[in-house]
């Protein structure tokens, strides 16, 4: 793959956005990683970045390459899992971008139990926003996406679609917690703690509150579901999350009950990848597998 070693430099360099940054990334001098794109921008007959006082950026030429090299590494992916399959032994790297929520649970099960069956298969799982899930998978960072209430850009295209309901999440001795479901009123109306606006959870509950002239104003705002679960210990505050991400069973100390549905209907978690994309051989079977399990969850 030697001959793909340029492009990889070019990548490294349009993410860092910088020369010198990009040529310690790589283990490089500055000034080596600087003649070997000079050299390259030569042969191929355009420059491929603006050179900038603080750095550099892709121009629109180097934008059609990179996407090119993208393109290139993907089809060369499919290939090699395809030939590892005549072998017999399935191999491949599969690259997801998904929402916190399918961290703690569902997605360490479903690469375990792929990995039992083709232990040649390696992972990257890069926790992504619903808005960065999309962008990876439009510049091929990540082969699948699985993400809460997804923004849908044009090319998303959908493999699976789940119902998921919004829970709350309270100690188990907290006034509310003997509830079969909460009513929204009543939640905003305690100290509730809350996901911030890039994640699909927020962007439901803030609908669902501005419909009744309300307004979430939490005692703690964040981007880590993590905190969420165990701060709601400490304050007896209210928690917001999707069941896919919790486990009764893991936190005695903990219950959640859903949000009663005339409130806030329930939001969508979407399994996708590039629209018109044929995927890597092990991503392709692992998005199966996924699919397969998420029908069986919301059955």
């Amino acid at each position: 793959m030697r001959h793909l070693y340029t492009f990889s430099l070019i990548e490294a360099v349009a993410r860092s956005g910088s020369m010198r940054k990009a040529a310690e990334d790589m283990n490089l001098t500055a000034s080596a990683l600087n003649r070997r794109i000079r050299r390259f921008e030569e042969e191929f007959g355009t420059e491929l970045f603006e050179r900038l006082p603080g750095g550099v950026r892709l121009n629109p030429a180097g934008e059609l390459l990179l996407q090119h090299y993208r393109l290139t590494q993907s089809d060369l992916a499919k290939v090699q899992g395809q030939v590892a399959d005549l072998t017999g032994e399935r191999r491949g790297h599969v690259r997801i971008a998904c929402s916190q929520a399918l961290l703690p649970y569902f997605l360490p099960q479903q690469i375990a139990r792929y990995r039992a069956e083709h232990p040649g298969v390696t992972f990257t799982v890069n926790v992504r926003d619903r808005t960065q899930a999309e962008e990876e998978l439009a510049t091929y960072a990540s082969d699948l996406a699985l993400v809460f209430e997804p923004v849908y850009l044009v090319d998303f295209e959908v493999i699976q679609h789940v119902p998921q309901r919004v829970h709350v999440l309270m100690a188990a001795d907290h006034p509310l917690a003997h509830k079969p479901e909460l009513r929204l009123r009543d939640c905003l109306d305690r100290p509730h703690v809350a996901p911030n606006a890039r994640y699909g959870v927020r962007h439901l509950l803030d609908f669902a509150a501005r419909r009744v002239g309300r307004q979430l104003n939490p005692v703690v705002e964040t981007e880590s579901f993590e905190l969420i679960r165990h701060y709601v210990l400490h304050e007896h505050a209210l928690g917001f999350q999707i069941p896919i991400g919790l486990d009764a069973s893991a936190d005695s100390r903990l219950v959640h009950r859903p949000l009663a549905i005339r409130d806030l209907q329930p939001g969508s978690l979407i399994l996708g990848q590039m629209r018109g994309r044929t995927l890597p051989v092990a991503s392709a079977k692992f998005a199966l597998q996924v699919s397969a399990a998420l029908s069986t969850a919301e059955a």
